[in-house]
């Protein structure tokens, strides 16, 4: 594990984290897909679907294009969702929900960050309404995430305004560096998918975690680390100090959770040939 302390005569570095299949062992959106159907955001067609979608994405994740098609088609479901709505399901069940499955090896790599005098960043592709509330949960110091235009009642308008996949995540790292004085030579970042090899590019100490088939490939014809993660353990058991809350700074924040639970639901749909 990580044991070096930060020269504090040199520039400050960070560790850049993935979220899902990552630092936690599912999907961030799915997880919350029984919440969501209880507070009326999606039918139990779709509930039942997500449990499928679930099993998709634990075996092998979406690829560059499912995630674009996926990515229209939630900028178009999702038109007057209420952000309100989505985040207080999110924070009613947060603990419930996530706490049990954290990797207890990414929580250690966390607070080893920490004690190193790195600060820790998550960069998701999902919303901030699921994300921004988990960074906190891990105590991380930024967030990167989605998001979609708030209209002035509230709900969203079915516009993207970023999106946090592939090359945009290596671009938000390099903005974060730029403003908050990180040396990305010497910072860490951590994945499982193959779409965020540029953000694996951008540092110079990157980690394939529980990685797909395409990201091994490419972690070994790199030379990459390779991290199997298999312990999820609830915080407070194992680290009460993760489980205070640290500021989440969001650098960018906010696609729907909700919305993005019903496009992989509809991308599980495809898959069976059927129709939400």
């Amino acid at each position: 594990m990580l044991r070096d302390v930060e020269n504090h005569s040199l520039p400050r570095a960070a560790a850049f984290f993935d979220l899902d299949k990552t630092v936690i062992a599912k999907s961030s959106t799915l997880t919350f897909s029984k919440s969501f159907y209880q507070g009326g955001l999606i039918n139990r067609r779709a509930a039942l679907r997500t449990a499928y979608a679930q099993f998709v994405f634990l075996a092998g994740g979406l690829d560059h294009d499912q995630m674009e098609r996926m990515r229209e088609y939630l900028s178009a479901l999702c038109r007057g969702w209420n952000v309100r709505q989505v985040k207080e399901i999110v924070a009613e069940t947060l603990h419930d929900l996530i706490d049990p499955i954290i990797y207890d090896e990414a929580a250690s790599l966390i607070e080893e960050h920490h004690t190193a005098g790195r600060d820790v960043v998550i960069v998701s592709t999902s919303g901030a309404e699921v994300v921004e509330p988990i960074g906190e949960l891990l105590g991380a110091d930024r967030v990167v995430a989605t998001r979609l235009v708030v209209g002035e009642d509230g709900c969203f308008t079915g516009e993207v305004e970023y999106y946090a996949y592939g090359p945009t995540k290596a671009e938000a790292i390099r903005e974060l560096a730029a403003s908050e004085g990180y040396d990305l030579d010497r910072s860490f970042a951590y994945s499982d998918s193959a779409t965020d090899v540029p953000m694996l590019q951008a540092v110079g100490h990157p980690y394939a975690v529980n990685p797909d088939r395409a990201l091994r490939r490419e972690a070994v014809s790199r030379g990459w680390p390779v991290l199997e993660f298999r312990k999820p353990v609830r915080l407070k058991q194992r680290l009460p100090s993760l489980h205070a809350p640290r500021p989440a700074v969001v650098a960018a924040a906010a696609l729907g959770a909700a919305a993005a639970t019903a496009g992989l639901v509809w991308y599980a749909s495809k898959r069976r040939g059927a129709t939400v």
